[in-house]
């Protein structure tokens, strides 16, 4: 059931539809992710999705999670096991949405706040700011209009799917941005007119927890390319 105020406790599936929601959807756009990191980066993201996914997999069917710290630390603990940039970052932020709740469903505004503790330790490890073409592109936006939604009192699902377009929309203006940050921008120029794939992986991570708040409905995946 959606939660109706920013203090109500998100449905007690929300952790379990949260992590099948991310792994289906970046598993399903593995190949599109790589191929723009192909164009624009060291090529690698696909593999690393593909990588990271089975053993959040592995976990899973080890340690049979229950609660939402369980589902998501089979998730982190996956992305942490993956080499090269992007299964660190993408590891500690997930651990960082950990952390938004333990035996209970965090609320939509823990959620929130994991989101914004998960963008800070981006942050601090990676050294990106918006506008350098990373996955802060569409993290900083979606942060900003979860936390504008709840406060104007929107629901949890209808705030999220708030959060989500303007992580599509950040991601999609990375197209427009040559790279100052991470691998892209190794290959300077080349990367103009592609889409960051980091950004795009998290605004996809972004709809898949709209779709688990909301009960289902996937994430758009027909603006990446």
């Amino acid at each position: 059931m959606t939660a109706t105020t920013p203090s109500a406790p998100l449905g007690d599936d929300v952790g379990r539809d949260l992590v099948r929601g991310v792994c289906e959807t970046l598993g399903a756009a593995a190949d599109t992710l790589g191929d723009l990191d192909r164009r624009a980066g060291d090529g690698d993201f696909g593999t690393n999705i593909r990588t990271a996914l089975a053993l959040v997999d592995e976990n899973i069917a080890a340690d049979d999670p229950q609660t939402y710290r369980q589902w998501l630390t089979a998730l982190f603990m996956g992305w942490l096991g993956v080499g090269g940039t992007s299964g660190p970052l993408f590891g500690m932020f997930f651990r960082d949405l950990a952390r938004a709740a333990d035996d209970a469903p965090p609320t939509a505004a823990q959620l929130a706040e994991a989101l914004a503790a998960g963008q800070a330790t981006v942050q601090r490890y990676g050294e990106a700011e918006v506008g350098d073409k990373t996955m802060i592109d569409a993290l900083e936006p979606a942060v900003t209009a979860l936390r504008g939604a709840l406060e104007d009192g929107r629901e949890a699902a209808d705030a999220l799917r708030a959060a989500e377009e303007a992580a599509v929309q950040g991601a999609r203006s990375t197209a427009r941005i040559t790279a100052r940050r991470g691998r892209a921008s190794y290959v300077g120029d080349a990367s103009q007119g592609v889409i960051d794939p980091g950004a795009a992986a998290v605004a996809l991570v972004i709809g898949a927890a709209r779709a688990a708040v909301a009960g289902g409905g996937s994430p758009d995946t027909s603006w990446i390319a």
